[in-house]
C-alpha cells in the first residue's frame, strides 16, 4: 500500500471512531488559540494608550452633560496631561477638598497633591507643577469666557479678563496670573 492508499484507508476505516475526537481536538485547538489571542488583547490595549499614560496623570470630576468642562479636559490634554474623568459632578469632591465655596467652578481636578478648579490654563498647570508652592492649587472662579473651554466659536475671540488665583490652605488667595480682557470679532 503506498501513502496515499494508507492514508485514506486509515481515515476511511477509522472515520467513524475518530471523528469525535479529532472535532474536538479542532474545538480544543481553536479554543486555545482564541483564548491566547483574548489574553493579548489588555496588553495590546495598553500598549495603544501608552502615550496618553505617558502625560502627566490627573483625575477630573465633572458633571456628564458640561461640554465647556470636556473642552477644558481636551485641552488639558492637548497640553500632555492624562485625565481620569469622573462623570459624577464636582460638588462633594470639592468640599472634601477644602476649596471654599466663593471659588468653586463647574469641574474640579487633582494632580500631583494640588486641586484645580474650574477653567485653568494649561501653561498656569505646568507653572504650579515646576515651582511647586506650598497651596491647596489653583482656582478660576465662575466660568469667563475666554478661558480654555469657554473659548469656543460662539464667543467670537472674546477674552473677559479673570484671574487665576493660588488658593492656600487655609482658603486665602493671590493672583497667580492674571489675564486681559480682549475683545471678539464683530458679527457678520
Amino acid at each position: 500500500m503506498n501513502h496515499r492508499t494508507h492514508l485514506t484507508a486509515s481515515i476511511d476505516t477509522a472515520a467513524p471512531a475518530r471523528a469525535l475526537p479529532r472535532r474536538a481536538l479542532l474545538a480544543a485547538a481553536l479554543s486555545a488559540a482564541t483564548a491566547g489571542a483574548l489574553a493579548t488583547l489588555p496588553r495590546r490595549a495598553s500598549a495603544q494608550a501608552a502615550p496618553a499614560a505617558a502625560g502627566t496623570p490627573l483625575e477630573v470630576w465633572k458633571d456628564p452633560s458640561c461640554g465647556c468642562c470636556q473642552d477644558w479636559i481636551d485641552h488639558l490634554r492637548a497640553h500632555g496631561f492624562a485625565p481620569t474623568v469622573h462623570e459624577t459632578g464636582n460638588t462633594a469632591v470639592r468640599k472634601r477638598l477644602g476649596l471654599p465655596e466663593r471659588l468653586g467652578s463647574c469641574h474640579t481636578a487633582l494632580l500631583g497633591g494640588y486641586l484645580l478648579e474650574g477653567h485653568v490654563p494649561a501653561a498656569e498647570v505646568q507653572r504650579l507643577l515646576r515651582e511647586k508652592p506650598q497651596a491647596l492649587g489653583l482656582a478660576v472662579p465662575g466660568m469667563p469666557i475666554g478661558s480654555p473651554g469657554m473659548d469656543g466659536a460662539i464667543y467670537r475671540g472674546r477674552r473677559d479678563a479673570y484671574d487665576v488665583l493660588l488658593v492656600a490652605r487655609d482658603g486665602s488667595t493671590r493672583v497667580f496670573k492674571h489675564y486681559a480682557a480682549q475683545a471678539g470679532k464683530e458679527a457678520a
